[in-house]
């Protein structure tokens, strides 16, 4: 069984954000008009989320097959912002050798993470609201 999952890399300009941005139909200006994000706390353009967070997608499908992770389930914090001009590599480890939980990340760069959190193979939460395991698969 794999314990770490194959890294995947992304280079982040602003054709890519303009080409996610019409793909998606979100067209925030945050995203797209310097003018504007430029007056924002984020003091400029950045990447959409869910861009970065497909990376991950990426490496457990490289590393599990379609199917297998298309049954993973996220658990995610978006850290930091990812700006023009990044780079994005994602990977993951496994945290039990015997379990189906992976640390998950993308970092750009610097090594700082935009995104942290778990992936759990064959849609199995690891916690549900009480505290138990759920017996429903998620999707």
């Amino acid at each position: 069984m794999d314990d770490r999952l194959i890294e995947r890399t992304l280079r982040v300009d602003s054709a890519r954000i303009r080409a996610y941005a019409e793909a998606t139909q979100d067209f925030n200006p945050i995203h797209l008009d310097r003018s504007f994000a430029e007056t924002t706390e984020m003091k400029g353009i950045i990447a959409h989320g869910t861009m970065s967070l497909n990376l991950i997608w990426q490496s457990l499908t490289a590393t599990f097959g379609p199917d297998r992770a298309g049954r993973a389930t996220l658990d995610v914090r978006f850290t930091a912002p990812v700006r023009e001009q990044d780079v994005l590599t994602s990977g993951g480890v496994r945290r039990d050798p015997e379990g189906p939980v992976f640390s998950v990340w993308v970092r750009n760069a610097d090594g700082i993470a935009v995104i942290e959190g778990t992936a759990t193979l064959d849609g199995v939460l690891q916690r549900g609201g009480d505290g138990k395991r759920s017996p429903y698969p998620q999707r």
